[in-house]
This record gives C-alpha cells, structure tokens and sequence, in this order.
C-alpha cells in the first residue's frame, strides 16, 4: 500500500512541476513583451493562487496556479521579484485604460459591462 501512495506522490509532484514549468514560461513571455515584470502571489481558496503579473511599461495580467507551492515555484523560475503585497510603489505602476475604467463602472455603478 505504502508503494502505490509513493507512486501516486510522484506522479502529482511531476504534474506540479510541469504546470509550475508551463507558468513560467508564460510569465518570461509576459516579461518579455512588456519590459520586465513584477508579481505578488495571492492565495485565492479553493480554486488556486493567483499571480498578478505587472510589466514595466505598466500592462498587467494574471495566471491561476493549483497550488500556492506550484505558484512560487513557476515564479522563482520565471526570475521575477515577488512582492507580499499588491500595494504602494508597486501597485502604482499598473496603468488602466478606457477599457479597465468602463468596465470597472459597469460593475460598480450600473454602466456599461463591456460584455
């Protein structure tokens, strides 16, 4: 019993580095096209561990781990700086276009949804 646990634990780690790998070669091409980037990891429950990614000429998206482990593995590959939190010097150098206000008042006030 105590083999087929160890086999399954192996395979489930190999899966893990292999999503960790994947992200983090998306996160490297998000770096690329947009200068360099920066992320914080931000456990999000069940679903998984968000990694908000903000490039140096202040575009910005997001990837989805599993696992907060595989989220910090893909990021350590990838050679970004992490920060604790999406705030201060860091947080402000996202930059919002027309898209992201429109559809943030959709959301928040009733206006247009761009959906």
């Amino acid at each position: 019993m105590a083999e087929i646990q160890q086999v399954e634990d192996s395979k489930q780690a190999a899966r893990a580095e292999r999503k960790a790998a994947r992200l983090a070669k998306e996160i490297g091409a998000f770096a690329q096209a947009h200068g360099g980037a920066e992320g914080q990891i931000a456990y999000i429950g069940h679903e998984g561990t968000r990694i908000v990614l903000v490039g140096a000429d202040g575009g910005w998206g997001d990837l989805v781990a599993p696992t907060y482990a595989v989220a910090q593995s893909a990021v350590e590959k990838a050679g970004i700086t992490v920060h604790e939190e999406f705030a201060g010097e860091f947080a402000a150098k996202v930059k919002t276009g027309p898209y992201e206000w429109t559809r943030m008042a959709g959301i928040q006030v009733g206006g247009p949804s761009n959906g």
